[in-house]
C-alpha cells in the first residue's frame, strides 16, 4: 500500500475515535491535536516507504507543547524554522519507546494491516496514551519529566541537547529548587557533547533565565 493511500485510510479509519476525545485531524501536519490551556497535545503519524516497494511503516508518537517554554527556547535553538516554531513539540515519544520496543513500526501491506494497525492503536491510546497526553498539560508535569533525573538521558525528548534547554527553562518556570543543580548538570552534558554554537546559547540562555521574570 502506497504512502499516500496509507495516510489517507489511517486518518479516515481513525478520525471518528480522535474525534470523540477532542482531538482534531490536521492532516497537513499528519496528526491529531487537542488545545490545552498551556499548548496541545497531539498524536503524530510519521508514514515512510518500506524498501522501495509499494509497502508503507507507520510509526506513531505521542507528545505536547508547552507555549511558554518554547516561546523561551525557540530564541536559542538553531534547529527549527520560524515558519514551524508554533507547531514544535516540548515532549514527543514513539508509542515503541513509550513502551520500550525501540523501533517499533507497523508494516501496512494491506486494509487488514491496516485494521489492525488502527487496533493496535486505539488500545494503546485507551491503556496508556491519553491518560499520558492528560499527565503533561502542566509546567509542573514538564519539570518532573525532564528534571526529575536530569543526569540521565530522557526518552521524552529525541534530541537530548534540545532537552537540556528545555528542562532548564521548565525548572526556572516552575520554581524548581533545583534549579542552580540543574543547570550545571545540562552545562556538563553540553560541554562534552555538544557543539560550539550549542554550548555558546545555552550559556546565553542561562544568563537570560537570570533575569528572568516571572511576571
Amino acid at each position: 500500500m502506497s504512502i499516500k493511500t496509507t495516510e489517507a485510510k489511517l486518518y479516515y479509519a481513525l478520525y471518528d475515535f480522535f474525534e470523540s476525545a477532542e482531538f482534531h485531524l490536521l492532516m497537513d501536519k499528519k496528526q491529531f491535536r487537542k488545545n490545552t490551556p498551556s499548548g496541545f497535545v497531539n498524536v503524530i503519524f510519521s508514514v515512510s516507504e518500506y524498501q522501495k516497494d509499494a509497502d508503507a511503516w507507520v510509526e506513531v508518537h505521542v507528545g505536547c507543547r508547552n507555549d511558554q517554554i518554547e516561546q523561551i527556547a525557540q530564541q536559542f535553538l538553531n534547529a527549527n524554522l520560524i515558519d514551524f516554531r508554533a507547531d514544535v513539540n516540548t515532549l514527543i515519544i514513539s508509542t515503541g519507546n513509550y513502551n520500550n520496543v525501540k523501533y517499533f513500526r507497523y508494516k501496512i501491506q494491506n486494509d487488514e494491516d491496516l485494521n489492525d494497525a488502527c487496533d493496535s492503536i486505539m488500545e494503546f491510546m485507551n491503556l496508556s496514551g491519553f491518560s499520558f497526553l492528560n499527565s503533561v498539560t502542566k509546567l509542573s508535569d514538564i519539570d518532573q519529566i525532564l528534571n526529575g533525573q536530569a543526569h540521565k538521558p530522557s526518552k521524552y525528548l529525541y534530541n537530548q541537547v534540545h532537552r537540556c534547554y528545555k528542562g532548564l527553562i521548565a525548572a526556572k518556570l516552575n520554581d524548581n529548587p533545583r534549579y542552580a543543580q540543574i543547570a550545571t548538570t545540562y552545562q556538563n552534558y553540553l560541554t562534552k557533547f555538544a557543539n560550539e554554537t550549542e554550548l555558546s546559547n545555552f550559556e546565553r540562555l542561562v544568563t537570560y533565565l537570570q533575569y528572568y521574570g516571572n511576571n
